[in-house]
Protein backbone atom coordinates (compact mmCIF):
# COMPACT_ATOMS: atom_id res chain seq x y z
CA UNK A 1 0.00 0.00 0.00
CA UNK A 2 1.04 3.61 -0.54
CA UNK A 3 0.02 6.76 1.23
CA UNK A 4 -2.07 9.51 -0.27
CA UNK A 5 1.19 11.39 -0.94
CA UNK A 6 2.85 8.47 -2.75
CA UNK A 7 6.03 8.39 -0.66
CA UNK A 8 5.22 5.42 1.58
CA UNK A 9 6.20 2.20 -0.12
CA UNK A 10 4.38 -0.14 2.25
CA UNK A 11 7.60 -1.29 3.94
CA UNK A 12 9.39 -0.08 7.02
CA UNK A 13 12.57 1.83 6.26
CA UNK A 14 15.50 -0.20 7.62
CA UNK A 15 18.88 1.35 8.44
CA UNK A 16 21.33 0.46 5.64
CA UNK A 17 24.33 0.20 7.97
CA UNK A 18 22.75 -2.14 10.53
CA UNK A 19 24.68 -5.23 11.65
CA UNK A 20 23.56 -8.70 10.72
CA UNK A 21 20.76 -9.75 13.08
CA UNK A 22 21.45 -12.61 15.46
CA UNK A 23 19.19 -14.47 17.83
CA UNK A 24 15.47 -15.12 17.88
CA UNK A 25 12.61 -12.78 17.11
CA UNK A 26 10.12 -11.48 19.65
CA UNK A 27 6.91 -9.48 19.86
CA UNK A 28 6.77 -5.83 20.89
CA UNK A 29 3.47 -4.67 22.39
CA UNK A 30 2.44 -1.28 23.70
CA UNK A 31 -0.58 -0.07 25.65
CA UNK A 32 -1.42 3.61 25.45
CA UNK A 33 -3.90 5.93 27.17
CA UNK A 34 -4.54 9.62 27.83
CA UNK A 35 -6.59 11.45 30.43
CA UNK A 36 -8.23 14.49 28.84
CA UNK A 37 -7.74 17.81 30.62
CA UNK A 38 -6.86 16.21 33.96
CA UNK A 39 -4.66 19.06 35.23
CA UNK A 40 -7.11 21.46 36.89
CA UNK A 41 -4.76 24.46 36.60
CA UNK A 42 -3.51 24.20 32.99
CA UNK A 43 -6.13 21.74 31.63
CA UNK A 44 -3.38 19.79 29.91
CA UNK A 45 -3.91 16.09 29.40
CA UNK A 46 -1.64 13.31 30.62
CA UNK A 47 -0.15 10.64 28.34
CA UNK A 48 0.74 7.19 29.59
CA UNK A 49 2.07 4.16 27.79
CA UNK A 50 3.74 0.83 28.54
CA UNK A 51 6.03 -1.12 26.19
CA UNK A 52 6.49 -4.88 26.49
CA UNK A 53 8.95 -7.23 24.80
CA UNK A 54 7.14 -10.56 24.79
CA UNK A 55 5.63 -10.40 28.30
CA UNK A 56 8.34 -8.29 29.97
CA UNK A 57 7.71 -4.60 30.65
CA UNK A 58 10.76 -2.75 29.28
CA UNK A 59 9.61 0.88 29.30
CA UNK A 60 6.86 3.04 30.71
CA UNK A 61 6.12 6.73 30.50
CA UNK A 62 3.68 9.11 32.13
CA UNK A 63 3.94 12.73 31.03
CA UNK A 64 1.85 15.89 30.89
CA UNK A 65 1.15 16.83 27.26
CA UNK A 66 2.76 19.98 25.87
CA UNK A 67 -0.45 21.50 24.49
CA UNK A 68 -4.05 21.85 25.61
CA UNK A 69 -6.37 19.67 23.55
CA UNK A 70 -10.03 20.56 23.15
CA UNK A 71 -11.23 16.95 22.95
CA UNK A 72 -10.43 13.53 24.34
CA UNK A 73 -9.88 12.44 20.71
CA UNK A 74 -7.08 15.02 20.39
CA UNK A 75 -5.38 14.07 23.63
CA UNK A 76 -5.62 10.34 22.82
CA UNK A 77 -4.17 10.92 19.34
CA UNK A 78 -1.25 12.89 20.80
CA UNK A 79 -0.63 10.01 23.21
CA UNK A 80 -0.74 7.50 20.34
CA UNK A 81 1.79 9.59 18.37
CA UNK A 82 4.16 9.81 21.33
CA UNK A 83 3.98 6.05 21.87
CA UNK A 84 4.60 5.33 18.18
CA UNK A 85 7.55 7.74 18.13
CA UNK A 86 9.08 5.80 21.00
CA UNK A 87 8.42 2.47 19.24
CA UNK A 88 10.13 3.67 16.05
CA UNK A 89 13.24 4.69 17.99
CA UNK A 90 13.21 1.50 20.08
CA UNK A 91 12.98 -0.72 16.99
CA UNK A 92 15.85 1.23 15.37
CA UNK A 93 18.09 0.87 18.44
CA UNK A 94 17.43 -2.86 18.70
CA UNK A 95 18.32 -3.36 15.04
CA UNK A 96 21.50 -1.30 15.40
CA UNK A 97 22.56 -3.63 18.23
CA UNK A 98 22.07 -6.66 15.96
CA UNK A 99 18.84 -7.78 17.60
CA UNK A 100 16.31 -9.03 15.02
CA UNK A 101 13.03 -7.13 14.97
CA UNK A 102 10.59 -9.08 12.83
CA UNK A 103 7.05 -8.00 12.14
CA UNK A 104 5.14 -5.01 13.46
CA UNK A 105 4.69 -3.75 16.99
CA UNK A 106 1.17 -4.06 18.39
CA UNK A 107 -0.34 -0.94 19.97
CA UNK A 108 -3.54 -1.18 22.05
CA UNK A 109 -5.67 1.73 23.12
CA UNK A 110 -9.15 2.39 24.46
CA UNK A 111 -10.32 5.19 22.15
CA UNK A 112 -12.13 3.61 19.21
CA UNK A 113 -12.20 6.84 17.17
CA UNK A 114 -8.42 7.18 17.29
CA UNK A 115 -7.91 3.53 16.40
CA UNK A 116 -10.31 3.76 13.46
CA UNK A 117 -8.54 6.88 12.16
CA UNK A 118 -5.13 5.19 12.17
CA UNK A 119 -6.26 3.04 9.24
CA UNK A 120 -8.41 5.50 7.26
CA UNK A 121 -6.26 7.13 4.54
CA UNK A 122 -8.56 10.10 3.92
CA UNK A 123 -9.48 11.20 7.45
CA UNK A 124 -10.31 14.91 7.79
CA UNK A 125 -8.82 16.55 10.89
CA UNK A 126 -9.18 20.29 11.41
CA UNK A 127 -6.56 20.93 14.10
CA UNK A 128 -2.95 20.97 12.90
CA UNK A 129 -1.58 19.05 15.91
CA UNK A 130 -4.13 16.27 15.40
CA UNK A 131 -3.43 16.19 11.67
CA UNK A 132 0.32 15.82 12.23
CA UNK A 133 -0.24 13.06 14.79
CA UNK A 134 -2.64 11.35 12.40
CA UNK A 135 -0.20 11.39 9.47
CA UNK A 136 2.67 10.10 11.60
CA UNK A 137 0.68 7.20 13.05
CA UNK A 138 -1.11 6.46 9.77
CA UNK A 139 2.10 6.26 7.73
CA UNK A 140 3.72 3.98 10.32
CA UNK A 141 0.67 1.72 10.10
CA UNK A 142 0.87 1.79 6.29
CA UNK A 143 4.52 0.70 6.52
CA UNK A 144 3.47 -2.07 8.95
CA UNK A 145 5.76 -0.72 11.67
CA UNK A 146 2.86 -1.04 14.07
CA UNK A 147 -0.71 -2.25 14.11
CA UNK A 148 -3.36 -0.72 16.32
CA UNK A 149 -6.17 -2.51 18.12
CA UNK A 150 -8.90 -1.75 20.63
CA UNK A 151 -8.54 -2.75 24.27
CA UNK A 152 -11.28 -2.25 26.84
CA UNK A 153 -10.40 0.58 29.22
CA UNK A 154 -10.81 -1.75 32.21
CA UNK A 155 -8.06 -4.04 30.85
CA UNK A 156 -5.65 -1.28 29.77
CA UNK A 157 -2.83 -1.02 32.31
CA UNK A 158 -1.72 2.31 30.79
CA UNK A 159 -4.76 3.82 32.51
CA UNK A 160 -2.75 3.58 35.76
CA UNK A 161 -0.25 6.11 34.34
CA UNK A 162 -2.78 8.82 33.48
CA UNK A 163 -4.72 9.46 36.68
CA UNK A 164 -4.84 8.55 40.34
CA UNK A 165 -7.29 5.73 40.80
CA UNK A 166 -9.46 5.33 43.89
CA UNK A 167 -9.85 2.03 45.67
CA UNK A 168 -11.98 -0.40 43.76
CA UNK A 169 -12.14 -2.74 40.80
CA UNK A 170 -9.38 -1.14 38.67
CA UNK A 171 -6.86 -1.12 41.52
CA UNK A 172 -7.33 -4.86 42.17
CA UNK A 173 -6.77 -5.72 38.45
Amino acid sequence: TTSEFGHVEGKEELPPNRPKPRGHGFVIRAKVDADHGSNTVTRRSRTGFLVYVNSALVYWMSKKQTSVESSSFGSEFCAMKLCCEYLRGFRFKLRMMGIPVMGPSYVSGDNQSVLANTTIPDSQLKKKSQSIAYHFVREGAARDEWRTAYMNTHKNEADLLTKPLPCGEKRKG
